[in-house]
């Protein structure tokens, strides 16, 4: 019995160990990803948008302008394309 007790104090920290550093490199990965590190790209995913099994519609902005993406097992298409413009004031829509 002492043994499984022994054993029990020296494996849940390591496991609470394990645990802390997968949640902390998912954390350091999501940010890489988003663009919200340090690192400065001239290509960024604004939003993507699930459409059914292996397609989706991805907006990405790329030298100031945002550009459509259909995406899907077999490749890319764009969709179309616009300059980026500054958002209204939230107090001017209807």
């Amino acid at each position: 019995m002492l043994w499984y007790f022994a054993k029990m104090a020296l494996l849940l920290p390591l496991l609470g160990l394990l645990i802390w550093g997968s949640l902390a490199l998912t954390k350091r990965m999501q940010q890489r990803l988003n663009g919200t590190g340090k690192d400065t790209r001239s290509v960024r995913l604004v939003e993507t948008c699930f459409l059914g099994p292996g397609m989706k519609v991805a907006v990405v902005e790329f030298r100031g302008r945002e550009i459509l993406l259909g995406c899907t097992r077999q490749g890319l298409i764009r969709l179309g394309d616009s300059q980026l413009t500054s958002a209204p004031p939230a107090g001017d829509q209807p």
